[in-house]
């Protein structure tokens, strides 16, 4: 096995180290020297997409918001799933992140980035949300950070809490679905969602698909259809 090779490196706004590594074929995402995310377990991030975007119609024109980048497999799974009539928006805090997915992960998502249906902003995603109209999305998913408990930068956790809940149910349409990654359950977080409205699913979600027991838990929030 060879060494690992670190390929570029930044300061997140809170003075974080952030550094992006390589050994093998593989890629991988520390903070302050802390694994935050590989290119060798992914199978959470696509089955965000896929909970986001289940029971959608064929063809039907659909908007996303996904909060976080990160190596862009969740990106793919809903431009996958999602169809040609899917529009997708992105917010990464960071924008290093974006340019790295370009110049040292094109082969594996970066080149989607140049997708028509995607649109990239290097933003926090509670600043997108907070002015953003009611309504405008079909499903919102939130890979941002290491889930409620913030390990990227200390401001992350706003949109875990009441009020960053209130504006993505508010960006929500009836019907739609807000999935949240985190590293672990999360009792106050799920009871936060169904105090703000949400109906709530919660799923634990491998990391790979081979392995043998759940490492991480999804919590899909429905926002309930209008009554007629």
């Amino acid at each position: 096995m060879k060494p690992f090779v670190t390929l570029a490196q930044t300061r997140t706004p809170d003075g974080a180290e952030m550094t992006l590594h390589s050994r093998d074929e593989h890629f991988f995402l520390r903070v302050n020297r802390e694994p935050l995310m590989a290119t060798n377990a992914v199978e959470s991030e696509k089955m965000m997409a896929r909970l986001a975007c289940a029971g959608w119609p064929p063809h039907k024109a659909t908007r996303v918001l996904i909060g976080g980048l990160g190596f862009g497999f969740t990106l793919r799974q809903v431009l996958e799933s999602g169809g040609k009539n899917v529009e997708v928006q992105v917010a990464e805090l960071v924008p290093e992140i974006v340019t790295w997915n370009r110049q040292f992960l094109a082969e594996v998502n970066g080149r989607r980035l140049d997708d028509p249906r995607v649109k990239v902003t290097s933003k926090d995603v509670f600043s997108f949300l907070q002015p953003a109209p009611p309504r405008p999305y079909d499903a919102i998913l939130l890979d941002v950070d290491n889930g409620a408990s913030a390990l990227v930068q200390r401001g992350n956790d706003r949109i875990y809490q009441s009020t960053g809940l209130e504006f993505i149910k508010r960006a929500l349409k009836p019907g739609g679905r807000a999935v949240f990654w985190s590293a672990t359950p999360d009792r106050s977080f799920e009871k936060r969602l169904r105090q703000v409205g949400f109906v709530v699913e919660v799923v634990a979600a491998k990391s790979h698909v081979q392995a043998k027991r759940a490492a991480h838990t999804l919590f899909v929030a429905e926002v309930p259809r209008v009554a007629h």
